[in-house]
């Protein structure tokens, strides 16, 4: 993307509005190929699951060029607010930063977010210097309570992790975008390109995926045509589709044509 079309979050400015996650790669070196496929700039690494704090074992970040990606450590696997605090601190102190995607299940089968539970981390988290970018359900009240609690961004799901799915509440994503005063971030449940457009077609700032491209036949194809789409949704999103209309308008005038 232009200089001028960067994408802001919590002070910084980042060239690429695709996030990517680590997990479920064949080995770390497939990570890092995919990563620089994607142009992604920010990577998400689930702290309890890959190890990014005991330097006598073989760490994910000597496998990444951190000089250009920023980490951002999430509390996947934590079901309570408590486990989600802790998860947090224990990022924080391993040094890789204040910024967090906050991350609290509360049902195993279906990976949604526990609201509530995530509604008590995030003001916990936010007091104690935390830039905090909260997984959520597609509600625009949720979405809203989150940013009064002072979130620097907000992350409704487009579907179930995993589950590849896509958007399957375009409408409640605009709520969200019509209301929301910070950046809004389509998480979990994306499956493929389109899905990737379609977000940033109707205004989503960025998206974030894993399973999309990790679990794809081709990673590095997939890596690659996730970040063109999302190049391709934000370029259509500025450009302004034509509206719809129910019958056909004929692309060629007939003004000043002769009988």
């Amino acid at each position: 993307m232009s200089n001028s079309d960067l994408f802001q979050l919590a002070g910084k400015s980042y060239r690429s509005r695709l996030i990517v996650g680590t997990g479920k790669y064949r080995d770390f070196a497939q990570t890092r190929a995919a990563i620089d496929a994607s142009g992604a700039e920010i990577v998400t690494v689930a702290v309890r699951r890959v190890n990014i704090t005991d330097p006598g074992k073989e760490n994910l970040l000597d496998h990444l060029d951190l000089s250009r990606i920023t980490i951002l450590p999430n509390t996947a696997g934590c079901y309570t607010a408590d486990d989600a605090i802790r998860t947090a601190r224990l990022a924080r102190e391993a040094g890789v930063g204040s910024l967090l995607k906050l991350e609290v299940i509360g049902d195993e089968k279906t990976l949604f977010p526990d609201v509530t539970a995530t509604i008590e981390a995030a003001k916990v988290l936010v007091k104690e210097g935390f830039v905090v970018l909260p997984y959520i359900n597609d509600d625009p009240i949720t979405a809203k309570r989150l940013e009064e609690i002072g979130c620097a961004a907000v992350m409704p799901l487009a579907a179930p992790i995993g589950s590849g799915l896509g958007i399957r509440n375009p409408y409640n994503i605009r709520i969200i975008l019509e209301h929301s005063r910070v950046p809004v971030i389509v998480d979990a449940g994306v499956g493929t390109a389109s899905d990737v457009s379609l977000a940033m077609e109707l205004g989503c700032d960025a998206v974030l995926l894993n399973t999309a491209i990790a679990g794809a036949k081709d990673p590095l194809l997939m890596a690659e045509a996730m970040r063109l789409a999302c190049e391709a949704g934000r370029k259509a999103f500025l450009a302004g589709r034509i509206p719809r209309k129910l019958y056909a308008t004929a692309s060629s005038p007939i003004e000043g044509l002769l009988d």
